[in-house]
């Protein structure tokens, strides 16, 4: 007996903005550099949404998040940002672990 399995998609499993953000910054800790698959992530993400309450907001056609966030190749930033925001999302920094940070006043 064959077994069939339906393809996932995450996007069908993010409910809140909580889990959205969770996804996005476990994509961000996982991509190793890779800005295609952060647009990967903010497409599904978006999709989750709703593409067009996404292209609303952030000013884009909904046209351009399908093209721009597929995960096929890096979108522009200012794209990235703009998805973001309409996700009501942020971006935040922080220091890599495993890195020695030095006071830089010690080291002028």
């Amino acid at each position: 007996m064959e077994t069939k399995a339906a393809p996932y998609d995450v996007a069908e499993f993010l409910e809140t903005h909580e889990e959205m953000a969770a996804c996005l910054e476990a994509c961000i800790q996982e991509s190793d550099g890779d800005a295609a698959f952060i647009a990967k992530a903010l497409g599904d993400i978006a999709r989750a949404k709703g593409m067009t309450q996404i292209a609303c907001y952030s000013g884009l056609s909904r046209e351009s998040l399908y093209k721009e966030l597929p995960g096929d190749w890096s979108p522009s930033f200012d794209t990235v940002l703009k998805a973001i925001s309409a996700l009501d999302l942020q971006l935040s920094a922080s220091v890599k672990e495993g890195v020695i940070v030095e006071d830089v006043a010690e080291v002028a």
